[in-house]
């Protein structure tokens, strides 16, 4: 194989069957339960990187089934989501993901630098509420539980609200372990269909563990929980600050 055709067919790992393919990624029926707690600022302030600003001590626990995403196939995700601004504008910050499918770990990792790990999540609805879960290995980490469509949400709210920037800390190391890529990416979701909405009353409960860490940020109190079904499009990326540059 020529240098010439590496660098036309390099796109992703591995060079001669990329573990994810080309988007555009497009996402259809995607169902979010969304738990909001407030938790301890002095922690949070310890995890959000600069030049991001923590705004309130609140975390948003995000369990998502996807159904049918282009590219990714069939998988559940879950993880926790911190709101935060730059300069002045408000987004999240996407501070630890998990999941069970190889193809959007690799992607997400690669492409936008999502912080996604291997793990067990379920969303599902179980009689009258909506259950989610995550285990990690054998042991149960994170169980939400929300009333199935008790209040109906306004769509065009949500609509906006998943419309807003989203930030994420990109890390690829060298091939001596030094830091190669460290940057600070926005992203956005487009092209967004609203299916519904809906609220209800909730709980989360998060236990300890070493290698999924979401019990750090400790549930002070339930805020706010939302249930949001939705068509969109996963748009690519835009370095906002690189801790690398001199």
């Amino acid at each position: 194989m020529k240098q010439s055709d590496v660098r036309n067919q390099a796109f992703a790992m591995p060079l001669t069957s990329p573990a994810y393919p080309m988007g555009p990624y497009r996402f259809i029926g995607r169902e979010f339960m969304i738990i909001t707690y407030r938790t301890d600022p002095d922690l949070l302030r310890k995890v959000v990187p600069e030049p991001l600003q923590l705004t309130e001590p609140l975390v948003h626990y995000e369990f998502i089934r996807m159904a049918d995403s282009t590219g990714f196939g069939d998988y559940t995700e879950t993880g926790q989501v911190i709101p935060v601004e730059f300069e002045g504008q408000a987004g999240g910050y996407t501070l630890a993901m998990y999941l069970d499918d190889h193809p959007p770990i690799a992607g997400g990792r690669e492409l936008w630098g999502f912080p996604k790990k291997l793990a067990s999540p379920t969303l599902r609805v179980d009689t009258d509420h909506l259950l989610g879960t995550l285990d990690y290995g054998k042991v149960r980490v994170a169980t939400g539980t929300m009333g199935y469509k008790h209040r109906e949400l306004d769509i065009a709210e949500q609509k906006k609200r998943l419309s807003g920037p989203n930030f994420l800390l990109k890390i690829i190391p060298h091939v001596d372990g030094s830091p190669r890529i460290c940057e600070l990416v926005r992203y956005y979701l487009k092209d967004i269909v609203m299916q519904g909405a809906w609220s209800g009353p909730a709980s989360l409960q998060l236990e300890p563990h070493a290698l999924a860490p979401v019990a750090d940020l400790p549930v002070l109190e339930i805020v706010e929980a939302r249930h949001l079904v939705a068509d969109l499009t996963l748009g690519l990326g835009e370095v906002i600050h690189d801790y690398l540059a001199k």
